[in-house]
């Protein structure tokens, strides 16, 4: 059969699809830099620092307005393995998660590097993105985790007793894989989780994240793909953390109008991943736009910038791109890199093997993206 992906995929299709990766990968990375502003503050700080309403634009963090933390590298380099995967897929030696976890091993080489390693010829080009290589506080589960080779399995998971939320916060670009069945989605994120986290409710949350971002990537309601999610947790053994925590959420709904205590009460006050993803969810529910749900996200007593970076993602997929703040998009880290890396994705996702030979349309593909 010679039919391509690029075949299948009409444009309309193919514009909308590449709009919602562009807006996850950048809405995660937006919201992660907004909430790295007021990271380590108390709601009470925060409004001390920047009035009653608390933060409502970014300000600096690591020196400059729009940086990013370790969360959105951590995703970024979850692309690329997954861009890997696929290019793999034709060669009789595809198994996602180990090409996911060697994407990771890359960026754990980053936190430890000056810079890029020339010598590695397996690089490709996103780990020779020198903006890449600064330590932003990344979670020591992953450091940890991704401090050897060994790949850990649901079997035999690494960090067993890891709850926090340095899994969940690189896992929503598993649910950019529309292609695949809701089950494959959640069943790879859980996976790629428990390489560094062996905590049920870690790894799961990190599957349910998946799950919901498919959902609107294939132009479901936060509702639907939130229902969508349960279901899917469902019959997996530890799931009661994850599903209380997103059925609290979903009730959180009709509370009233949503504010901070809101926020607090569903367990964002505490790094754990079920409560963040609770706390992202509600906020894109109720997010009048995405301003609304970032600023919702971040002020609160916890993990400012991992809440954000979450709802950010859920946010940009359900929207898009253009729903994005253009003035925070301007000062974003990287965005020349997220936005290269979201196209390359889209591309593939639906040109696939017209890409992976060297005499096709894209001769430099291989090596941008090596099979090695």
């Amino acid at each position: 059969m010679t039919t391509t992906a690029a075949a299948v995929w009409g444009r309309a299709e193919q514009q909308d699809f590449r709009a919602r990766v562009r807006g996850c990968l950048l809405g995660g990375a937006v919201g992660d830099a907004f909430g790295a502003g007021v990271a380590g503050l108390t709601l009470e700080e925060i409004r001390a620092a920047h009035g009653p309403e608390g933060l409502t634009e970014p300000v600096p963090a690591y020196g400059r307005r729009g940086a990013v933390t370790a969360a959105t590298q951590m995703t970024l380099f979850t692309v690329d393995g997954l861009i890997r995967a696929q290019v793999r897929r034709d060669t009789g030696a595809w198994h996602p998660p180990t090409d996911v976890h060697r994407a990771h091993l890359r960026w754990a080489a980053t936190q430890r590097d000056w810079g890029p390693d020339e010598r590695r010829k397996d690089n490709g080009w996103l780990a020779r993105e020198e903006w890449l290589y600064a330590r932003r506080d990344p979670a020591r589960s992953c450091l940890t985790g991704f401090g050897d080779e060994i790949l850990g399995t649901l079997d035999r998971p690494k960090n067993p007793d890891a709850t926090d939320s340095g899994a969940l916060v690189r896992s929503a670009p598993f649910g950019l894989l529309v292609g695949w069945e809701p089950q494959l989605v959640c069943q790879l994120a859980v996976e790629c989780a428990a390489q560094t986290h062996g905590d049920p409710a870690a790894y799961l949350a990190a599957g349910a994240l998946a799950v919901v971002v498919h959902g609107l990537a294939r132009g479901e309601s936060v509702d639907g793909a939130v229902q969508r999610a349960l279901g899917q947790l469902a019959p997996r053994p530890g799931h009661e953390p994850v599903t209380d925590a997103l059925q609290h959420a979903l009730g959180a709904v009709r509370q009233g109008m949503p504010n901070a205590a809101r926020v607090t009460a569903l367990g964002a006050d505490e790094d754990r991943a079920e409560n963040l993803l609770a706390a992202a969810v509600y906020c894109a529910l109720v997010g009048e736009d995405i301003r609304h749900g970032l600023r919702l996200a971040v002020n609160h007593d916890g993990p400012s910038a991992a809440t954000g970076a979450v709802t950010g993602a859920l946010l940009g997929a359900l929207h898009g791109e253009t729903a994005l703040p253009p003035a925070w998009l301007a000062e974003l880290e990287g965005r020349a890199t997220v936005l290269e890396l979201a196209d390359d994705f889209a591309m593939e996702m639906t040109q696939g093997a017209a890409l992976h030979s060297p005499s096709e349309s894209s001769p430099g593909w291989l090596a941008r993206y090596p099979r090695g």
